[in-house]
């Protein structure tokens, strides 16, 4: 019998209509979204399965509406039989990865999830920044690239996503300064992202003391498997640890390719990224090819990893 991680997504990886096709096929997901409406209060069903894009890609939405749909997926494929060893999500998918662990309810997850949109998005409407992915350099030459840059603004490694694939985040002057210098390390490429904020650096500072309460506040118990932290890449079953992680991980970098090297010294033999797109895919074939990474995010998808539950519709 096969032995999984399961990865989850974070923001960037949301498609409009994702979640539709279980949503109609299936009264489990049916119950699990109406249940996040009511403790949401707008229409995500709508957002996700509908669009408009502009407004799905905003923070407050997007992140619930990711959420959302990996909890539903990973509920289908436990009605398979398939279930995860070992945990991961990447940034907001920290959350989706929890649930799969039963570390605390979905209900009380998402309420955090809602708050950390809310106020990720208003932090970054008051603290103007931007992010930049670097292609082509290592770890340590980003780091040296953001030493030389901070004397024009803010900016640090902000997601260390696989090999030659480092993500920088802070202030505009900042994160323009590191671009340039970028070309001096030999970076070979340097992109601008399209983001609504400077996450996992100290711009999103204003949205600390809010998470925190809400995280604190919210029951958690020993995860059931191990959850592999972004900022330490290390696992973590205990409830005091896993809300340390949460509350450092909103201005601490994504400690994503330790992550998955760590999850796949475990011993397992697949990767399943459960929900929309295939962002995680890609990085884990950078990162352990080796290791093979499956998508299951609609119920096509389902079908191919194994036999779909009967859908009752």
């Amino acid at each position: 019998m096969s032995v999984f991680a399961f990865i989850f997504p974070g923001q960037g990886s949301q498609i409009v209509g994702m979640g539709r096709d279980i949503y109609e096929a299936f009264k489990d997901a049916r119950a699990l979204y109406d249940e996040a409406e009511e403790v949401l209060g707008f229409p995500i069903k709508q957002y996700s399965f509908d669009g408009p894009d502009d407004i799905l890609k905003q923070t407050y939405i997007t992140q619930p509406a990711l959420f959302v749909h990996s909890v539903a997926m990973t509920k289908l494929l436990a009605a398979l039989g398939i279930t995860p060893v070992i945990a991961a999500g990447h940034s907001l998918g920290e959350y989706s990865a929890l649930a799969a662990a039963d570390a605390a309810y979905f209900s009380d997850l998402l309420r955090i999830v809602k708050v950390r949109g809310e106020l990720m998005q208003t932090a970054g409407e008051r603290s103007q920044g931007t992010m930049a992915a670097l292609i082509g350099g290592d770890d340590k030459s980003a780091e040296t690239i953001c030493q030389r840059a901070r004397s024009a603004g803010i900016v640090q490694p902000a997601n260390y996503n696989a090999p030659g694939q480092v993500v920088l985040s802070g202030s505009v002057e900042g994160v323009h300064q590191a671009m340039k210098i970028a070309k001096d390390h030999g970076v070979r490429r340097v992109v601008e992202l399209n983001v609504s904020g400077a996450f996992h650096s100290p711009l999103m500072a204003d949205a600390l003391n809010g998470l925190v309460e809400q995280i604190h506040k919210s029951p958690f118990q020993k995860a059931k498997i191990p959850v592999v932290a972004n900022v330490t890449a290390k696992p973590s079953r205990e409830p005091d640890e896993i809300k340390k992680n949460l509350e450092k991980q909103l201005l601490n970098p994504v400690r994503w390719s330790d992550s998955v090297r760590y999850m796949a010294d475990t011993g397992i033999d697949a990767f399943i990224e459960v929900g929309a797109g295939k962002v995680l895919q890609g990085l884990v074939k950078r990162i352990r090819k080796d290791i093979p990474c499956y998508n299951v995010g609609t119920i096509e998808e389902l079908e191919i990893i194994g036999q779909a539950p009967r859908r009752d519709g």
